[in-house]
């Protein structure tokens, strides 16, 4: 049995980590504060120690400190607040394990758990699944194989999938399995900031750059030194930013606005598209040099309906993680066949979303066919919902899925974002994007 000690001076928070350890099979010692820590360490220690980074009566190195004179072995893993990074970064540096950034998942917490003490349970088996993909398909083994293999090298990496697939997910499996996994992994969507605050996010800005730059601030580059930078929707980076972007991968030097030198910046970085980027190429909407550049390993992840035989565990994975204790629902056979038939247009967020619904809809112990009765799912089936496998474009498929989503859903654009996974923002810019009729949103 794995044990861990839990240091927290939040007593929610302490007891939300025991429970959520002791019912995943951990043997759990918790203290409230440093100086409980060293005592409880002293006489009962154990491989791993989970700790907060600032406490009322000490910090989480002087917990470290102590664990590691007690037991030189004992990985440590620091929870901390987003403003106290940089003192985490610190600990990483004088042999910390890993560092989370609340709020933290249980999810994510028990995965860095299981990694540093050496027990990550490959996909497909039972237990822990490997950086958070679930499933057993020939398609996703074979993914997780090629992430390892691309994770021991500085390669930069390209993520090709639909929306919901879990490329932010796959990014992170990267950066935790590879010699960068000490060091910062930053996460920048490219489609969320307008062109001019972009290119600031990056690379950053020296004081009086700009109106209102009243004081230097490094960009998302400088923040992942060492570590990875994911370039989220890299598709919608404006045309006029993709040649700054290309000469930073191509030199490993970042100019901040306003600045008159330039600075060497050491990141591996991983971009992500649910778009054809050969077809924006051919529009004019993307550098061809910039895609050579990124494309060094390219990664493709399935979308759900081709790994229909992951959908049982998908099912399972997200009962376990939503479901409150002792509270469980099982899906009958029926309807995960059900389940098995539907396309998931919007992949497995558009399952976790289900699932989760059930979860929290549900009066019974067992979800059978009745889950489905008045649900956009229900008189659909994968003959009706499948898409072209061959000869259509990514783009062409989104605006597919988008269509009979809203159709399934009489127009009503909220329903619409939260079945695909989306935010209504992004559906209403889609609309606008594909000239889609208006619809009336409830």
């Amino acid at each position: 049995m794995n044990r861990v000690m839990v240091v927290d001076d939040e007593p929610a928070m302490r007891a939300a980590l025991e429970a959520n350890f002791t019912r995943h099979g951990w043997e759990v010692t918790t203290a409230s504060g440093t100086r409980e820590a060293m005592e409880r360490f002293r006489t009962s220690p154990c491989p791993l120690v989970i700790t907060d980074m600032r406490m009322p009566d000490g910090d989480g190195l002087g917990v470290m400190q102590h664990v590691r004179a007690v037991a030189p072995e004992t990985a440590v893993i620091f929870l901390t607040a987003f403003g106290n990074v940089p003192e985490a970064v610190l600990a990483m540096q004088q042999g910390a394990c890993d560092y989370l950034v609340k709020p933290v998942s249980f999810e994510q917490l028990r995965q860095a758990a299981a990694r540093v003490l050496g027990n990550v349970v490959p996909s497909g088996t039972k237990g822990t699944p490997a950086g958070g993909m679930v499933g057993r398909s020939a398609s996703l083994r074979g993914l997780i194989e090629r992430a390892c293999q691309v994770a021991n090298s500085d390669a930069d990496v390209l993520i090709m999938a639909e929306s919901g697939t879990g490329k932010e997910l796959l990014a992170q499996f990267i950066h935790r399995t590879s010699p960068r996994r000490n060091y910062p992994f930053v996460a920048v969507n490219c489609a969320a900031f307008p062109e001019t605050l972009l290119e600031s996010e990056l690379f950053g800005h020296v004081r009086g750059a700009f109106t209102g730059a009243v004081a230097s601030r490094p960009g998302k580059f400088e923040l992942a030194s060492g570590g990875t930078l994911l370039l989220d929707e890299i598709s919608e980076m404006p045309l006029s930013l993709q040649p700054k972007l290309l000469r930073v991968l191509q030199e490993r030097e970042i100019d901040r606005l306003g600045d008159t030198r330039p600075r060497h910046v050491d990141v591996r970085v991983v971009a992500t598209t649910n778009r054809n980027l050969s077809s924006l190429i051919e529009e004019g909407k993307f550098r061809v040099d910039l895609f050579y550049r990124l494309d060094v390993v390219p990664l493709t992840l399935p979308p759900l309906r081709e790994r229909r035989e992951d959908i049982p565990d998908l099912v399972g994975y997200f009962v376990q993680k939503y479901a409150s204790p002792p509270r469980a629902v099982r899906f009958t056979e029926e309807l995960l066949r059900r389940l098995m038939e539907y396309d998931w247009p919007g992949n497995v967020r558009e399952l976790e979303n289900f699932v989760r619904r059930i979860l929290v809809l549900s009066r019974n112990p067992v979800a059978g066919l009745e889950v489905l009765e008045g649900k956009e799912m229900a008189g659909r089936n994968a003959a009706t919902a499948r898409l072209p496998a061959q000869g259509v474009t990514l783009r062409d498929m989104e605006r597919q899925v988008l269509e009979r989503t809203l159709e399934s859903t009489g127009g009503n654009r909220t329903r619409t974002a939260e079945i695909l996974g989306v935010s209504l923002r992004t559906i209403r810019n889609k609309i606008r994007e594909f000239g889609l009729p208006p619809k009336r949103s409830l």
